[in-house]
Parts: structure tokens; sequence; C-alpha cells
């Protein structure tokens, strides 16, 4: 298998880096923080994701500004991060395509599938969320943020175990050795400290909760019930407030075991 690396440039002159992979109909993956399209080709984590997806479709992905190998110096919010998927969906060709939101890619999805309701034929969402940390968050949880933060800023893509195993093990739980040290890795190629914690807070803001009862398309939700980042209330809560999307299943608790599941979407 291979991919075929491309970029295009956003309406606001930032350069987006995509990648596709095998035949057939479309399947787009909206982009999330901590990706790399080189790096994640390779990854014990990812790999047979796209394996997977690309078996059946021309699977398209790509970097989010500030990440990857898309342009690191670019400002971020919903509305960017939106803009980024629809250059991308243009430079693709595609009319209409089954679109995937994993974790933060989830209200990328939501918001874009709203938007282009004639373009996005099924809607899959895995481990997302529609309200960030910061915004469904308890003051204690609050305060619990704000210490992720400075370890964030301070301790980002270090090759030091404790902070690793502080942030791997909500990303990637139960991973072997080989998965935590690629996502140790992950951390250091794909953003920058400064970046990653503003990643953090913008994204920790993001709320699209109002707008799901606007969603058309077909929607499958997935969420395992021990995601150690987004609470399995939040995938309860988009599945019961999208017109027609069934009670959410629950699959493995760490994300790399979910492909198989997304598979048939």
């Amino acid at each position: 298998m291979e991919q075929d690396i491309r970029f295009c440039t956003t309406p606001d002159g930032v350069r987006i880096a995509y990648a596709t992979a095998g035949e057939g109909p479309p399947l787009v993956k909206a982009a999330n923080w901590l990706s790399h399209l080189e790096f994640d080709w390779h990854s014990p984590i990812w790999r047979h994701w796209i394996e997977d997806l690309s078996r059946y479709h021309r699977y398209v992905r790509y970097d989010e500004r500030g990440c990857g190998l898309s342009d690191r110096d670019a400002p971020l919010s919903l509305e960017a991060y939106v803009s980024d998927l629809e250059t991308v969906v243009d430079a693709c060709g595609l009319e209409s395509f089954p679109l995937i939101g994993v974790s933060q890619g989830g209200p990328v999805a939501v918001t874009y599938a709203i938007r282009h309701p004639r373009r996005v034929s099924h809607l899959i969402l895995y481990g997302a969320y529609v309200r960030g940390t910061r915004a469904r968050a308890t003051p204690d949880q609050i305060e619990e943020f704000d210490a992720v933060l400075t370890l964030t800023r301070h301790g980002w893509g270090r090759d030091n175990p404790a902070y690793r195993q502080m942030f791997a093990s909500t990303f990637v739980p139960g991973a072997n050795e080989e998965q935590m040290r690629w996502f140790n890795d992950l951390c250091r190629v794909s953003a920058s400290p400064e970046k990653a914690v503003e990643f953090l807070i913008v994204n920790g803001g993001i709320d699209v909760v109002d707008a799901l009862p606007d969603v058309t398309a077909p929607t499958l939700v997935l969420h395992a019930r021990g995601d150690a980042r987004v609470p399995f209330d939040e995938g309860r809560t988009i599945a019961a407030s999208i017109p027609g999307a069934p009670p959410i299943p629950s699959p493995p608790r760490n994300p790399a075991a979910c492909a198989a599941a997304c598979a048939p979407c």
C-alpha cells in the first residue's frame, strides 16, 4: 500500500498537507490534533486504521494547521479547522462521501456536515466530543486542566517516563511498550510545546452541542466506556441529540482496536 501526499492552501494562506490511499469510493477523516501523515503511516497505533479504511475506499486524511506536515505557525480555531476540511475536500474534487470524526475531529465533522448536507452521505463519530475539556469541566476539573497546561508547556515531547506515562496513558490506555514509545515520539514530531498548549486551550473551549439537532446525515456514534480523554457520557449526549442516531455500542477501551468497528461504515 502506498499513500500520495499533496498540499493545498486555505483561504487564509495556510498550507495543509493531505494524503490519499487506496481506491474506490471516497472516505474522509476530519483531522484531529496529534497527527503526522508520514509518521502515522508506520504507526503501531494508526497503521491498521489506514490499511482497513483504504481497503475498499479512497481514504483521505490530512494534518490540520499547526500539526504534522501542515504549516505549524497558523492561528487555531474551530472555524479554521472547518476551513481546512473544506479546502482538502475541494482539492480532492469530492462531491459526496462518508465523513469520520475522531476526538477533536468530532465537532469539525459535525459543523461541516451541517454546512454541507449534500456532501456528507454518512457521519461516523468515534470517541468524539462536541464540548471541549474546559467547556464541559467542573471547577475541580478546570484546576486539573490548568495543571495539564503547565505540564505540557514544560514536558511536551521530552523523553521523560513519568510525563510520558501520564499523558500517553489517557490517549492509548493499555498501550504496550512499542505503542507508548511511538506515541511519545509522535508528541515530538507533531507539534511544538507552544503549539501543543495552544491546541489544548483552543480545543478545550469548543462547544457545538446546541448544533447537534441540525445534523441531517445518517450518523453512527461509537465511544469506548473507558475512554480516559473524552467521557462516555459525551458520546451518549451526541447520540441522543442527533436525529436518528442509534444508541452507541461500546468498542474496546484502546482506540487502537476500533478500526474494525468503523470499517463497515
